[in-house]
Parts: C-alpha cells; structure tokens; sequence
C-alpha cells in the first residue's frame, strides 16, 4: 500500500468543463436537502471493478480534498478516490437526445457493456 499526497495547487487532480461545471450548478439549485457541493468518491462495484460516486451534500468528509470550480461550486474529492480518479476530465455531453456527465479517466484501462464501471487494471 503506497500513501499518496495532495498539493492543493496541484491542478492536474481532475478537469472540469464548463459545461459540466454549469450542470453540477444547476443539480444543486434543484436540490431539495439544499446541499452546498459535489462529493465524488468511487466504489467497488459493477462487473469491471469501479463506479463513480457523485452525491449532493452540506458539507464535506472529514479529509476531503476540496476544489473549487470557475463558476464557484465546490468539487469535493474523497481522498481514497484520488489514485483511480487523478486525471480524469468530466464533461457534460449531448448525444441525441440524452444528455450525461461522462468520465474521461485516463486511469481506466476496461468499460463494462453498459459504460456503468470501469477497471484500472
């Protein structure tokens, strides 16, 4: 097991677009608990290994890392999370008719069938 460390002007954690950026704004003006941020985390779970975590939220966990975005939302970042989710850009994209945040992880090596998880190998 290895410990990893963060250096708060280290920008290369995560990316966020602007688009994205603006949709997370937006999820929490809708949101009826009247949560203040974003919290990503990763789990165990699915066919290929991780899935990512996005919950609404008051405040952040004890050790969270905490970025804030250019439209001012707070990006909380689970300091477990860190090593699988180093580098990945989230965006905000419209295919068709769906609309949805995609993961670009550069850690990920596999994608289950239906794009819910993902393995680092």
């Amino acid at each position: 097991m290895s410990v990893e460390s963060f250096n708060p002007a280290d920008t290369s954690l995560l990316d966020v677009t602007p688009t994205a950026a603006e949709h997370l704004k937006q999820q929490l003006a809708q949101d009826a608990n009247d949560a203040q941020a974003v919290r990503l985390s990763v789990k165990e779970s699915g066919c290929t290994g991780y899935m990512y975590v996005l919950d609404l939220v008051a405040a952040p966990s004890t050790d969270d890392i905490v970025l804030t975005l250019d439209n001012s939302i707070k990006l909380y970042v689970d300091p477990a999370s860190v090593p699988v989710v180093r580098g990945t850009c989230i965006d905000y994209v419209t295919e068709g008719l769906n609309r949805q945040l995609e993961f670009r992880n550069p850690n990920a090596q596999d994608y289950c069938g239906c794009g819910e998880s993902f393995n680092i190998g």
